[in-house]
């Protein structure tokens, strides 16, 4: 009988995780962790083995890690220092636990020292963490999600602008759905035969923006043109329609559930060419291809982004 800890089954991306979890693994195998118990109540109910994980109380994480086979870190839905000391604590708790695995999403091109985004130094220093204890490890470095450009887009849509701003340049990006990465996390966690792999998950194509709006013309019958932006003039577009620059803002008002400053250096990454990287180890982990651009916009109710779920 095997432990394999999900962490953050309360979460948009945990959620999904858990679901095809169980679809690939033993029911009796799987420990399902949140913040807060009634997150957990719909498991319970399903007779999944459920824990309270606060990543705040390291002592309290070593007990629900504790000989675990494997452990599904999320990275947290906030950025900076509190994100760092949150992913530190998980570690440490499982070098404490006797974990044999960790498994962490991490982002492409999460280990090069150039990287813009602002978001990588968390990714880039969970990482090194890492590999700088005992722990096997599987890292997994999402694309984008294209979760976040659809639900944008829709935005655009029903305020019946006719164009985007964005600072993307001409870059290219691999867009991948958020139930596919979550897939592949299920699927790490039901594979006995990778030991400290670093995966890159990758969309079907790589693409530009203009080339995304194209076919999110094509399969909704709308025309949003492509407005080019440096960084300075995307942050003042998004301050003027009330988006938090960062994870301690204030999301009541924003038309857009992510923040300006992830967002920005996230264009910055993809003007330089940070994420366009042309190998994807998402089909020979997961046994299929990812979805396509076009598929997701014709079903897009579907595939939007959500509302946040900042738990500490």
């Amino acid at each position: 009988m095997s432990k394999i800890v999900i962490n953050g089954v309360d979460g948009n991306f945990g959620s999904l995780v858990a679901k095809y979890a169980l679809k690939l693994m033993n029911k009796e195998d799987l420990v399902f962790t949140a913040p807060k118990e009634e997150s957990l109540k719909e498991y319970k109910d399903q007779g999944i083995k459920t824990a309270i994980a606060n990543f705040n109380d390291p002592e309290g994480l070593v007990k629900v890690f504790e000989n675990a086979d494997k452990v599904l870190l999320i990275s947290m839905p906030f950025v900076g220092e509190k994100r760092r000391q949150a992913h530190k604590n998980a570690v440490d708790a499982c070098v404490k636990a006797n974990v044999k695995q960790i498994i962490y999403t991490s982002v492409l091109s999460a280990a090069h020292p150039f990287n813009p985004s602002i978001e990588n130094v968390d990714h880039s220093y969970t990482e090194a963490i890492i590999q700088n204890t005992s722990l096997d490890y599987i890292f997994l470095r999402n694309s984008l999600f294209v979760e976040a450009f659809t639900s944008d887009y829709l935005r655009a849509v029903e305020a019946k602008e006719t164009t985007i701003s964005k600072n993307m340049g001409d870059g290219r990006v691999w867009f991948i759905s958020r139930k596919d990465c979550a897939y592949a996390a299920a699927c790490a966690l039901n594979n006995h035969l990778l030991h400290r792999a670093v995966l890159n998950i990758n969309g079907l194509e790589p693409l530009s923006y203009e080339d995304f709006l194209a076919i999110g013309n094509k399969a909704t019958g709308n025309h949003i043109t492509y407005t080019r932006l440096t960084d300075d003039e995307l942050y003042a577009y998004f301050d003027s329609i009330g988006v938090p620059r960062n994870t301690d803002g204030d999301f009541s008002k924003s038309p857009i559930k992510a923040t300006s400053e992830g967002m920005v250096t996230f264009g910055t990454t993809v003007t330089q060419g940070y994420l366009d990287v042309p190998v994807s180890d998402f089909s020979s982990l997961t046994g299929r291809k990812p979805l396509s651009i076009q598929y997701i916009f014709e079903h897009v109710d579907d595939y939007l982004l959500g509302d946040r779920h900042p738990t500490e």
